[in-house]
């Protein structure tokens, strides 16, 4: 592997702390590392890894689960004090669905809910295009199975779900100016002729 690849890799896996990491090779043989799978008219060479780094380091999806997380990725949208959420939660961790969840309790995050395609009812579910609001266990089975998703836990035993965030994370502060030290004022040399300004 080349320098600059691990060099990437070692950075996607620090700022990626908790997340999922994809990695495949493109038509011309450049290897790719994102935490986005790769668009489905990408030209993929080689097989779409996908791997999730958590506390333990790199954990490998198995193959049956790995492909339809590289497809159809499940994003949970909740909310605090949210009973609905929690079961939504605990079905998707119970099934193994690897899933990222993102959290609204902010103007800004239902604004992003609302560009995600939701609306007002939480909690919200996205399994590649597919869209679910309202948590009732019979219709998210039913999507997920549908999916492509195992009916029974497929996770390895060291998985670890990734921290929820917010649907809309703040922008970074911006950067703050250096301060201007001012030079002190330099006396004329000893030397200098008369009425000579500096």
């Amino acid at each position: 592997m080349k320098r600059p690849a691990l060099l990437l890799l070692a950075l996607l896996c620090f700022g990626t702390a908790g997340a999922q990491v994809y990695k495949w090779k493109d038509a011309k043989g450049v290897t790719h590392y994102s935490d986005q799978p790769p668009a489905p008219s990408a030209p993929v060479k080689s097989k779409v890894e996908v791997k999730s780094f958590s506390g333990g380091g790199a954990v490998e999806l198995p193959a049956e689960l790995a492909g339809v997380a590289r497809d159809r990725p499940v994003t949970l949208y909740t909310t605090g004090q949210c009973e609905g959420c929690a079961n939504a939660r605990a079905l998707l961790m119970a099934r193994g669905i690897p899933f990222r969840e993102k959290t609204v309790n902010t103007a800004d995050d239902q604004a992003a809910l609302k560009q995600a395609g939701g609306g007002n009812q939480l909690p919200f579910l996205l399994v590649g295009r597919s869209r679910l609001a309202g948590y009732e266990q019979s219709a998210w089975d039913s999507l997920l199975t549908e999916a492509g998703y195992p009916a029974e836990k497929r996770l390895p035993s060291n998985y670890q779900y990734p921290p929820a965030v917010a649907a809309a994370p703040p922008p970074p502060p911006p950067p703050q100016a250096a301060p201007v030290d001012e030079a002190p004022r330099q006396p004329p040399p000893v030397n200098a002729p008369p009425g000579f300004q500096f």
